[in-house]
């Protein structure tokens, strides 16, 4: 490219030449930095400043730039098999969002700030889940994004980046944990049916037992009741009927037949 470049600066003439290499150099000088970005600027090796955003001039030769994304970075955690504290093996994955606060940072102390972010996610998934057991990652999983986004911060924070949220994603049992469960929600799901049950009856027996009372107080509202329950028999049009009359009812009638035989021997 160098030699093409003479080529055209001699073909040209000098005046012509000295115009196109400074054409040239004003182009390898200017960078335009967008709003989201920033140019780490480093002079012979030795970092100079951060620059952006707008127009920035450099050294052409001297000088090398590395550009850095001051946006939020989206990034997956692959999935990781760990087993819990209770020794049940699951697979989880992630989500974790940053960004870079310290471009400079960001360069100089680590190598590839992606990368190095990825792994340290990966292996503090590992550890943090790990310390829990099946129920607690199941229930609590706000309390483990909050662990993880802390630990995580932590140690980026040295490479200038800012950890702003971390989430789990999916959590994948066993085929043989998942039926587990299914039993123990079932039983769970019977036991509160039978609890719900027995509470019904209590509370009904219980009412039955006060209006035992106040129907001992006053005999006349058991026949009225008695009275009322034959009514909604009766309702049913194609049920039939034992209509039970009371000993009470009778006993006019057999004191009446009883005093006429009386009356009959006696003459």
């Amino acid at each position: 490219m160098i030699r093409s470049v003479m080529d055209v600066v001699f073909s040209m003439g000098s005046y012509a030449g000295i115009l196109i290499i400074f054409i040239l150099l004003l182009f390898a000088a200017v960078k335009i930095v967008p709003e989201y970005q920033r140019v780490v600027v480093f002079r012979l090796g030795k970092l100079i400043a951060a620059k952006g955003p707008g127009l920035v001039i450099i050294i052409p030769v001297v000088d090398r730039i590395v550009r850095v994304d001051l946006r939020v970075v989206t990034l997956d955690v692959p999935v990781q098999e760990i087993i819990t504290k209770d020794n049940v093996p699951i697979k989880v994955n992630a989500v974790i969002y940053f960004r870079v606060m310290d471009s400079r940072k960001s360069v100089v102390e680590v190598e590839n700030y992606m990368m190095a972010t990825s792994q340290l996610s990966q292996t503090t998934l590992r550890s943090v889940v790990g310390q829990a057991e099946l129920d607690e990652v199941l229930s609590e999983r706000d309390k483990i994004n909050k662990e993880l986004q802390k630990i995580i911060d932590e140690r980026t924070d040295p490479w200038g980046i800012k950890v702003s949220a971390v989430e789990v994603k999916e959590l994948e049992l066993p085929e043989s944990m998942k039926r587990a469960m299914a039993r123990q929600a079932e039983a769970e799901r019977e036991r509160r049916a039978k609890i719900i049950a027995a509470e019904g009856e209590f509370q009904a027996a219980e009412r039955l037992s006060n209006a035992a009372v106040i129907m001992g107080k006053s005999p006349i509202t058991l026949q009225l009741r008695y009275l009322q329950t034959l009514k909604e028999i009766a309702a049913e049009k194609n049920s039939t009927t034992i209509f039970p009359v009371p000993i009470d009812l009778l006993k006019p009638f057999m004191k009446m037949f009883a005093d006429k035989g009386f009356d009959e021997e006696k003459s």
